[in-house]
């Protein structure tokens, strides 16, 4: 009983601490654009602009949450919450030390690219849901992307999983105390980090919210709390990108001198500020370019190597 309420409670600290995060980052990615552009970001709500977040909520708070008459009612309302209950439920399987974590399952990593292809949903309906053609083009472009990206994310981390020998993150993390994965694995690494921007659809991949062309994409009908939600999830899932990323190619929690929660934080909002960067530097490609690159690039990439990985892993083992 004493285990199954340590892991409740590492379970609501790891919920409140993601959604404070994702709150915080609305500012953080406001104020380092501004810096990297060169520019003033938020300033007038509060000391340096701090209060604007809560300026912020108290106006989506206020917003008319309203749904279009001609709207599937049931699925409309839904689909934001499936986004955010699936990207929040993919931190379960996150180690943030070695005896802090939520679940330690032995197919973790397997897991987390379940919940990955489960959030396609959320944006597929919700553009469906709002009979509005700029929406459903939003939803279709969502579907196409998330669901070609997953192909080349996976194929990515499983050589990290042929080097570690388990799909389970803390495993991983284990195997990566003397090396971190990151060096043998690069070309994995740059395809999971290509995809998982797609996946999380962040600038420069945000074409399914594209606003020279689809107005709001998939979620242009939504307003109020169901519109905080698509936005908050897309923090979220900046986050758990960052937090996974950390687990599988930069040693988790391993590092020398401070705590280990206190490794996995600085490594994770070090990842954080790079996708900031990368947002305010890169312009956004066509759709049948994001298609071609992942197709045409990032698979054969990916494929060769999963290919060379597990031939050199077959080798050690023949040689031991």
């Amino acid at each position: 009983m004493t285990e199954v309420v340590r892991h409740v409670v590492i379970a609501v600290a790891v919920l409140l601490a993601v959604f404070a995060l994702a709150a915080l980052l609305i500012y953080v990615e406001r104020r380092l654009l501004a810096l990297w552009q060169d520019r003033y970001g938020p300033n007038r709500v509060g000391p340096a602009g701090t209060l604007q977040i809560v300026a912020d909520m108290i106006k989506i708070f206020f917003k008319e949450d309203w749904i279009p008459p001609a709207a599937e009612k049931a699925i409309f309302v839904i689909a934001p919450g499936i986004v955010l209950v699936t990207t929040l439920s993919a931190f379960a399987i996150i180690p943030f030390a070695r005896n802090i974590f939520v679940a330690d399952m032995n197919v973790g990593l397997l897991f987390f690219l379940a919940m990955s292809s489960m959030g396609v949903y959320g944006a597929a309906l919700g553009g469906w849901s709002t009979n509005n053609k700029y929406a459903l083009l939003g939803g279709i472009r969502a579907a196409g992307q998330m669901v070609s990206y997953e192909v080349f994310m996976g194929l990515s981390l499983m050589g990290v999983v042929a080097m570690a020998g388990s799909f389970s993150m803390r495993d991983i993390v284990a195997a990566q105390e003397k090396m971190w994965f990151v060096v043998p694995q690069f070309v994995g690494f740059v395809v999971f980090m290509i995809a998982g921007l797609a996946e999380v659809r962040r600038i420069p991949f945000d074409l399914p919210e594209a606003e020279n062309e689809l107005v709001a994409g998939y979620h242009t009908e939504y307003s109020g709390m169901k519109f905080a939600m698509f936005f908050l999830a897309e923090y979220v899932g900046l986050t758990l990108m960052s937090a996974v990323a950390v687990t599988l190619f930069f040693g988790g929690w391993h590092g020398p001198y401070l705590p280990a929660p206190a490794w996995f934080a600085v490594k994770v909002l070090l990842f954080i500020s790079f996708f900031i960067l990368v947002r305010g530097s890169l312009p956004r490609p066509r759709y049948d370019q994001l298609m071609a690159l992942g197709w045409k690039v990032l698979l054969p990439l990916s494929l060769a190597n999963l290919v060379v990985t597990g031939a050199i892993v077959l080798l050690v083992k023949g040689q031991g």
